[in-house]
């Protein structure tokens, strides 16, 4: 058993983030069941790096000291899984949005869909969606995008070391991708869409593997609060 100790002096907590929770209500949904458990005025708890509320998947929360080495694990390689829709765009590149594009896919073969996956390979540049956290001018991304705002966004260089094909089901077409800090997988369904001469968006995704931490590992937020 976990002690009220052991939390101050460091943990590392794998969780299977659930659809639809943002991960700060994750981080403050465990601070508050650890405070109250044992009895703590305060316990510092953080995550090593954001999902999407329509995200699921492997988010690593620090405790205590542990929280310092967030950064480190924010660092290293990640791995998704996920669905990319062909034929059409939405302004967040994922469902967070209604389609706002459709295009033609007649000419989208299973062939070409593989091939078309050996452009996104190794170091690219990437633009990070409008609908982002990311910060301009104090302001977050979204928050421009959501008062219909325009506004220059630079590419940043990612990695991504694999992407693969792993079922093609009609217009629905499922991946695996690893890849470097800062890599968006909304964008690169965009991308990917685009690079097909027609328009795809993100429509599952899943964070299976964060450097050496692994999905199979970690456990629901009901499952950590019951063992508490």
């Amino acid at each position: 058993m976990i002690t009220g100790e052991d939390f101050k002096n460091g943990q590392v907590l794998l969780i299977d983030k659930p659809l639809d929770w943002t991960s700060f209500q994750v981080v403050n949904k465990l601070r508050w069941a650890i405070r109250k458990k044992h009895n703590l005025k305060k316990i510092k708890v953080g995550h090593a790096g954001t999902l999407d509320p329509l995200a699921t998947g492997l988010l690593v929360i620090c405790t205590g000291k542990k929280t310092k080495e967030i950064q480190t694990f924010q660092g290293q390689e990640k791995e998704y899984i996920g669905t990319i829709v062909l034929g059409s765009t939405t302004p967040s590149y994922d469902l967070e949005t209604e389609i706002d594009q459709t295009f033609p896919t007649e000419h989208i073969s299973e062939t070409l869909i593989h091939e078309t996956t050996k452009q996104f390979i190794g170091d690219i540049q990437q633009f990070p969606p409008v609908f982002s956290a990311i910060k301009k001018e104090g302001k977050r991304l979204y928050e421009f995008a959501r008062e219909g705002k325009e506004v220059e966004i630079q590419s940043r260089t990612i990695n991504i070391s694999e992407f693969e094909i792993t079922q093609i089901n009609g217009l629905q077409v499922d991946f695996r991708v690893v890849c470097s800090k800062g890599t968006y997988i909304r964008s690169l369904a965009h991308d990917f869409g685009k690079a097909l001469n027609s328009g795809g968006h993100l429509s599952a995704l899943r964070r299976t593997r964060i450097g050496d931490f692994s999905i199979e590992n970690s456990q629901s937020i009901d499952s950590f609060l019951d063992n508490l």
